[in-house]
């Protein structure tokens, strides 16, 4: 099995450079971590790709991308909602494409006609919006929503398609989106700071002709400052085939993402956050 950490690239993709496909997010952006910390999980995927998400030359948050499956495996954020309108312009990743691109995301077709990618580059580089369109019973579910970013710009930054996967419909807009808008609020009374890592189980079955990995587990975990004294946690799990979450403890997430994942262990924040 080939072990890939989820703070390091491999092959063609170990560049040096302030871009936004990186070599590690502790050195481009920590910020985005608990402590700036990664997550710590090995995986069996050989082309996992740290993505710091630019948009208008700033960092909005952090996403490890898995170019095998085109699905992210998570996005790691920092909870701070607004009121600003929901956006519809969809985006990619130019560096996935070609490292020399810029390193802001862009739309589909500013890639093919501004930077001249050709659109089989493109298809195989990432998910493209072909890939999810005519689905039954799926549609586009955002790891980092648009809704737990403060101002327009940064909601825009949420919708490239390396920040979703194919969510099962009944529970994108049911129970996932009770949690996100309400369960969200309620567990973040009282915190200074709240730092959000939300990611994807791979699955057996796919989209788009094999293209595209239909997750088999969604979960979320976050950690909050209280005070400097203080700090509290909490976690979910759902599967992607019904309408239904599970409260866990950050302890129990992990416990179960190592089962899920095949892994010894796996850390979703530093230590000192309370499990």
């Amino acid at each position: 099995m080939l072990l890939v950490f989820l703070f390091v690239c491999v092959g063609w993709l170990t560049m040096p450079g302030d871009t936004e496909v990186v070599t590690s997010f502790k050195e481009t952006c920590p910020e985005f971590f608990f402590r700036e910390t990664p997550p710590r999980i090995g995986h069996t995927h050989a082309y996992m790709v740290p993505i710091c998400q630019r948009y208008r030359n700033q960092y909005r948050y952090a996403t490890l991308y898995d170019q095998a499956n085109r699905i992210p495996i998570y996005s790691a954020y920092i909870y701070n909602p607004g009121t600003a309108k929901r956006p519809n312009n969809w985006m990619v990743e130019p560096q996935l494409v070609d490292l020399s691109l810029q390193p802001e995301m862009a739309s589909e077709g500013s890639l093919l006609k501004r930077f001249r990618a050709t659109q089989a580059e493109l298809r195989y580089s990432q998910a493209v919006l072909q890939d999810y369109k005519n689905l039954t019973g799926y549609n586009r579910g955002h790891l980092n929503p648009n809704s737990h970013q403060p101002d327009l710009d940064a909601k825009k930054a949420t919708f490239t398609l390396t920040n979703i996967v194919p969510q099962y419909i009944k529970l994108n807009g049911g129970s996932w989106n009770n949690y996100e808008q309400q369960t969200m609020q309620s567990n973040t009374q009282g915190c200074r700071e709240t730092f959000a890592v939300v990611g994807a189980v791979p699955g057996n079955n796919y989209i788009a002709g094999g293209r595209v990995n239909k997750p088999s587990y969604l979960w979320s975990a976050a950690c909050c400052y209280v005070n400097n004294n203080h700090l509290r946690s909490w976690a979910i799990i759902a599967a992607n085939d019904k309408d239904r979450v599970e409260e866990l403890t950050l302890g129990q997430l992990e416990e179960e993402l190592a089962e899920l994942y095949q892994e010894d262990s796996i850390s979703l924040f530093h230590g000192d956050c309370p499990r």
